[in-house]
């Protein structure tokens, strides 16, 4: 990637969001306080109105580089990034952030790869995913719009999600440029800011890194998928599949925000397409009403709202009403916001 250029990192500032997984915050401070000064300049630890231990837990720590920003009410992920994120520009004035869930950390020699990068001309760079196993991790692999991409596009028809997202051997390459990755292990710089802003805490939950990185793609931003910086993600709370358990979504209210960001992004992504895209994906989104014997008619309730938020672009409703429209079949979510 040398005909590219991107500006030489310098004050890079972490921000961790958290919900109650001490036992997955506790590593993950723990490999961002091994990093020197000079590679880390600050860590932002914003607890989303943790119910365990975590705030006992970072109270007791005593080091200058970390700053605790506690909200009295859950944020969501969404929320919790952009409140972090803020407060870190505001607070450390750094060159660049670096933004994580509280189940994903550098592996380590990271942020000095990070550092050691050429002085090329990327406006956000994505780091390389793994699982504490070595596997890649698929949720967190990065892709292109398919609908920026008219080759891609055609090779999405054949190939399904293999089509857009980055093939696996760019990890042991050198780098590509991206349109869309993950919260896990993205550096913004502040150029990337003043061009995308923050992310959208009204989201709350599940889209928010999507929607904010292809937004950024699409006002003129450069993100770069860069192996050499490497994040490992301990994501085990569904056994790697993410939203669902199986093909059940626990909890039940995780329906309305997954299926309403959904359309936010679709939307973004497919432009005048999407509308006819709708033919093909909400007869298969309402069958998934078969996978919740017991709750269906609290998922088709969260589904028709979702669709409808999702198409009038409304993200006025409260967290509250979401879990009383899923009644009683509440849990743990599997991402640090609530």
């Amino acid at each position: 990637m040398s005909d590219q250029q991107i500006s030489t990192p310098s004050r890079l500032v972490a921000v961790v969001v958290t919900h109650d997984r001490l036992d997955k915050l506790k590593p993950t401070i723990a490999r961002l306080l091994d990093s020197a000064p000079e590679h880390l300049a600050a860590i932002v630890v914003l607890d989303n109105a943790s119910t365990d231990e975590t705030a006992n837990w970072l109270a007791s720590l005593d080091n200058p580089r970390l700053d605790i920003v506690t909200s009295r009410v859950n944020l969501g992920g969404a929320g919790g990034f952009e409140t972090g994120m803020r407060h870190a520009v505001a607070q450390h004035d750094p060159d660049w952030l670096v933004v994580m869930d509280d189940d994903a950390r550098p592996l380590p020699g990271a942020l000095e790869a990070f550092h050691a990068l050429p002085p090329h001309q990327w406006d956000a760079i994505a780091a390389a995913v793994y699982f504490p196993d070595g596997r890649i991790c698929e949720m967190n692999r990065p892709s292109r719009n398919p609908f920026w991409h008219w080759r891609l596009f055609l090779r999405t028809f054949r190939k399904g999600r293999n089509g857009f997202h980055i093939p696996h051997a760019e990890y042991d390459g050198d780098g590509c440029e991206i349109d869309v990755t993950s919260f896990v292990g993205f550096f913004i710089s502040r150029k990337a800011l003043a061009m995308a802003g923050y992310p959208d805490g009204r989201l709350f939950l599940y889209g928010d890194d999507g929607l904010y990185t292809l937004g950024l793609s699409r006002k003129g931003g450069r993100i770069a998928f860069l192996p050499q910086v490497a994040f490992e993600h301990d994501f085990t709370t569904f056994g790697g599949s993410g939203v669902a358990s199986g093909q059940r979504f626990r909890p039940l209210w995780k329906v309305y925000y997954h299926h309403r960001n959904l359309l936010l992004l679709y939307r973004m992504a497919a432009g005048w397409l999407f509308w006819p895209a709708l033919l093909i994906v909400l007869p298969k989104w309402f069958s998934k009403v078969r996978h919740h014997p017991g709750s269906r008619r609290a998922f088709l309730q969260l589904m028709s709202r979702a669709v409808l938020d999702g198409l009038l672009n409304r993200l006025d409703i409260s967290h509250d009403a979401v879990r009383r429209m899923a009644g009683p079949d509440t849990g743990r979510t599997g991402r640090s916001s609530g």
